[in-house]
């Protein structure tokens, strides 16, 4: 129950395995839906994302892209924000699992403006696609420091308007807080790698090191309920 978090974790959760599919996963999407609704977790998202969006003119079309998008329920929230407030979105959601693909695209068929890409964001192929604003939710944690700078140093030089991160706050509390709500979660997939997900999570300064390294941008690092950290990176 009592661990250190003075350092990021480098131990892999099971939804790391690519390969994965099946009832076992499927479920774990799903639980993951409901944990992000029911603590308020997609709000930073829409929230950073509306920061993004206060100037940009909605006769435009505005591509959006999902790293890591799961079962696709911060796209549809997104399309939802979009209808709402009269914008044209372009979605797309990319994860490297064929089978949260092929699921988010199911659960996605009344949402025309959203399409679904199976691709390694780590890929060549995926330097090759254009965006306007890029999100990710829960995405990050998965890679190293030295990873996340490969990864984001190249999206912030070609991304339009900028990118909305959405994730964990690496704290004790926020683990132990966790440990007790696992004691009523069944599926055993989402007690291990919700875990392991705070402690591979980030402390606000290690952020803030991170964003010194994105030439020609304003980073916006607030912490939000629950245990999360919305960092806005914005174009300049």
């Amino acid at each position: 129950m009592f661990v250190s978090t003075k350092y990021r974790s480098t131990e892999e959760e099971i939804m790391d395995d690519l390969s994965m599919e099946g009832d076992m996963l499927r479920n774990t999407l799903d639980q993951l839906v409901l944990i992000n609704k029911r603590l308020g977790g997609n709000k930073a998202t829409i929230n950073g994302l509306h920061t993004l969006l206060k100037a940009a003119p909605k006769k435009d079309s505005i591509s959006i892209v999902d790293l890591g998008c799961g079962s696709g329920d911060i796209l549809r929230a997104v399309a939802e924000y979009g209808r709402k407030n009269n914008f044209t979105f372009k979605l797309t959601g990319i994860d490297a699992n064929e089978y949260t693909v092929n699921y988010a695209q199911k659960l996605s068929v009344n949402y025309p403006e959203i399409s679904y890409i199976q691709m390694d964001v780590q890929s060549i192929e995926f330097s090759d696609i254009s965006f306007d604003i890029v999100i990710t939710t829960l995405f990050l944690h998965h890679f190293t420091d030295q990873e996340i700078k490969r990864l984001l140093i190249p999206i912030v030089n070609k991304v339009r308007m900028g990118v909305v991160i959405n994730d964990l706050h690496r704290s004790t509390v926020a683990y132990f807080l966790f440990k007790v709500m696992s004691l009523f979660i069944k599926n055993p997939m989402v007690k291990k790698d919700g875990a392991i997900s705070v402690l591979r999570g980030f402390k606000k300064k290690e952020l803030i090191n991170i964003s010194k390294k994105l030439n020609n941008t304003v980073s916006s690092i607030n912490w939000r309920w629950a245990f999360r950290y919305q960092w806005i990176i914005k174009k300049v």
